[in-house]
Order: C-alpha cells, then sequence, then structure tokens
C-alpha cells in the first residue's frame, strides 16, 4: 500500500489530538473508532469489503503496514466474515498507544513527559508540526461548507469522527451547531464507513445482539438515516469488553 499517504487511523488519532494540552478526547470511543479506521482502510486498500453487516477478507495478501496487516491477518484467521459491531467491540487493548508510537517515530509527534499530583508519570503527546492536522480539519471544513459530495476517504474520517464523538471537538459550542449536524451527514458518502460508523456507535449504545436493517453495502447504499444510532428495543445489551479503554495517553 506503501507509505505515501497517512491512515485513516492515524488522521483519526491527529484529530484527536489537542494542540494545548497533548492529550487526546474521546479516549474511550477513540478507541473503537481507530479499530473501525483500521477496517476502512483495509476495505480502501482493496483486502476486505463489506458482505451486509459483516466484514469479509477478498484479498489477504498484506498491505505493508505492520499495525493493518495484523488487523487482516487476525479478519482473515476468523475463516467466515464477520461482523462489524463484533469486531470494533473486540479487545484493544493498546491500540491507541500503538498508534501515538507510531506517530512518533514519523516525527508528527513528541512525547512529553510529567507527573500527575506530583507522584504518577504520565506521557503526553505534542503534534511537531499542527499544520498537518489543519490540513486534516481543513478536508472536513471543506465537504462541510461547500456540501460537495467528499472523496470516500474523507467521507469516512467524517462518519468516524461523528462516531466517535469528535464534533464537540472540532466545532465547540453553539456557533458550531450547524457544523457538527452536516458532519454528522457526511455519514451517508460512503457506505463501508457508515457501515463501521453505526458499528462504533453500536457498540458504545450496548447494541450488537442483532444485524441492522438495511446494512450497508448489502444493496449499495449506506445504513439507513445519519443519525447517531440508538439501541434497539428489545435486543439485549452485551457487556463492555475489559482493555476497551485502556491507554498510556488520554
Amino acid at each position: 500500500m506503501g507509505r505515501s499517504r497517512r491512515t485513516l487511523p492515524e488522521e483519526l488519532l491527529l484529530l484527536a489530538l489537542d494542540p494545548t494540552t497533548g492529550t487526546t478526547a474521546q479516549p474511550q470511543s477513540l478507541d473503537l473508532g481507530l479499530a473501525g479506521a483500521q477496517l476502512v482502510e483495509l476495505a480502501l486498500a482493496g483486502r476486505i469489503a463489506p458482505d451486509g453487516d459483516r466484514i469479509a477478507v477478498v484479498v489477504p495478501r498484506p498491505t505493508g503496514d505492520p499495525t493493518l496487516d495484523c488487523a487482516l491477518e487476525l479478519l482473515r484467521r476468523r475463516g467466515a466474515p464477520v461482523r462489524a459491531v463484533h469486531w470494533i467491540g473486540g479487545p484493544r487493548l493498546g491500540l491507541r498507544q500503538t498508534y501515538l508510537s507510531h506517530l512518533e517515530r514519523c516525527g508528527m509527534v513528541h512525547a512529553v513527559e510529567g507527573q500527575m499530583c506530583g507522584v504518577l508519570p504520565t506521557t503526553r503527546y505534542q503534534a511537531t508540526d499542527n499544520a498537518i492536522s489543519r490540513e486534516i480539519k481543513a478536508r472536513l471544513d471543506s465537504a462541510i461548507r461547500t456540501g460537495v459530495p467528499p472523496d470516500p476517504r474523507t467521507a469516512a474520517l467524517a462518519a468516524l469522527a461523528h462516531a466517535v464523538g469528535l464534533g464537540k471537538h472540532l466545532y465547540p459550542g453553539n456557533e458550531g451547531r450547524s457544523s457538527r449536524s452536516r458532519l454528522r451527514d457526511l455519514i451517508r458518502h460512503d457506505p463501508m464507513g457508515g457501515l463501521v460508523a453505526h458499528a462504533v456507535m453500536d457498540v458504545q449504545n450496548g447494541v450488537g445482539a442483532q444485524p441492522r436493517r438495511a446494512a450497508a453495502g448489502s444493496a449499495g447504499r449506506p445504513p439507513a438515516g445519519a443519525r447517531t444510532a440508538e439501541p434497539a428495543r428489545g435486543v439485549p445489551a452485551q457487556p463492555r469488553r475489559a482493555g476497551m479503554a485502556r491507554a498510556v495517553a488520554h
């Protein structure tokens, strides 16, 4: 796949990184979003494809990205398409830290060691060049402002940003309300991004026992509506998986 451009997990993490505090917004849901972003990136690389509300491996050939290839191999070992909500809701211990360390090796962030309450060691991450984050956000701003259907990568990034709750981080206050609404609406422009974004929201809401109606990919349409998913009536909530919200940086 090459390294000529940043992957969606990297871009989502850079969007979530606060340039002032060095912490990440929405850390718990961000872990889910990174797992979902891996699925979208693998789909863009032609390695997986949606099969109703499930994810199927279509080309098991490695991409050249070690973290993505690890996810691809785990999907391949399943031997059958896996529901997106089950994959995203599975244990992802250390995924955020893996990507933070990767961004540090690439020179896009640097670690700042500190202490909490003067005792507990902490690690925060500062962007080395805020222009990168501004360029990523500018793509979202353009899609929101112009109303022109964005490319699949930008549409998927918007869907994931909405799903993990970055709207209030990117477009705060009452003045950002319309932008947050348009960010949510961009979910309909990429079926795979829509499928994954809804799966991320379903995991947060404890929904996952039954397939979603009109799932993305089954008829070339995104999941029904562009609204935030709500728990389905009569569907038993699944327990949250351990390790879903643990990482060094917040």
